[in-house]
């Protein structure tokens, strides 16, 4: 009994002392240096310009014009968040989609937000298990649309929902508010790409490609949403350890980099390295 007592106990030593070693080799890429920083702020001011939405689903973000008399600003949240939900995968498989969902809204009513509040998605948009994009099927986008109705009669916008509720993680409280929905990433220790995504979008100020809708939330809390592209490159460039994984951790880890280079607004880095990614494709 003694020596099983001993082996456990050495297997969690041994685990311990490897988690240990993945934080540490994690730390490493919080060390910038100043050739990398300059690289990296070229990179940003290459790619976050106008041009960059224009295969992007950050294309979305602009598919009402409130100060041209087309929807509201509640419309361009939600559009954007239907966009940022559906944006994985293919681009070309993805797009579509997106366009589809809000072109059925404004046929029926003009804008998504009065097809979702007074329920005219229920009608216009087909129900079942057949799939409507990759493993997400016609049911799962009714439970969306149905989150998101409630969501707007409550409070009117999703910007104003959230903000009553803010007290600190933005991600983590929206995730939390679509708890029907498998369509909304959930997990403390997932990366949760799609949500950091659509903050990006909200929350940035002063860019030609986010939207800085919620200027009571502060840029300099938001984490980089990590995908494919951005983690191969963050690794090339030596911000993240060779085999990290995507985590929140390894998200917080690249974060905290990019905050050496972008003081206040470390997303900012995002332009340059999936920019760069895509580029190199």
């Amino acid at each position: 009994m003694s020596g099983a007592r001993n082996t456990n106990r050495d297997i969690i030593d041994s685990m311990a002392k490897m988690a240990s070693k993945n934080m540490a080799d994690l730390k490493v890429s919080l060390k910038v240096s100043d050739e990398l920083k300059i690289k990296l702020r070229s990179l940003a001011d290459r790619y976050e310009v106008p041009s960059f939405t224009e295969t992007d689903p950050s294309q979305f973000l602009r598919w009402y014009q409130p100060e041209e008399g087309r929807g509201s600003l509640a419309d361009v949240e939600v559009s954007s968040f239907i966009a940022a939900m559906l944006a994985f995968g293919n681009r070309k498989q993805f797009i579509p989609k997106v366009r589809q969902v809000l072109e059925t809204s404004d046929r029926s009513l003009g804008c998504v937000t009065e097809w979702l509040k007074t329920g005219a998605y229920k009608k216009d948009f087909p129900h079942g298990e057949a799939k409507f994009y990759r493993f997400y099927s016609y049911d799962d986008m009714q439970i969306f649309f149905g989150e998101l109705a409630d969501i707007l009669k409550q409070a009117g916008s999703l910007g104003e929902f959230i903000h009553k509720k803010y007290t600190g993680s933005l991600a983590s409280i929206l995730s939390s508010s679509f708890s029907k929905s498998a369509i909304v990433p959930k997990g403390r220790n997932s990366a949760n790409k799609r949500i950091h995504m659509f903050l990006r979008w909200m929350v940035r100020r002063n860019s030609p490609v986010d939207l800085g809708l919620w200027d009571w939330a502060d840029p300099s809390e938001l984490l980089i949403p990590l995908d494919v592209h951005v983690m191969q490159e963050a690794v090339k460039l030596g911000l993240l350890a060779e085999g990290a994984a995507a985590s929140r951790k390894t998200a917080e880890c690249l974060t905290a980099a990019l905050a050496e280079v972008f003081p206040g607004d470390p997303c900012r880095g995002d332009f340059a390295l999936f920019g760069l990614g895509v580029d190199v494709l």
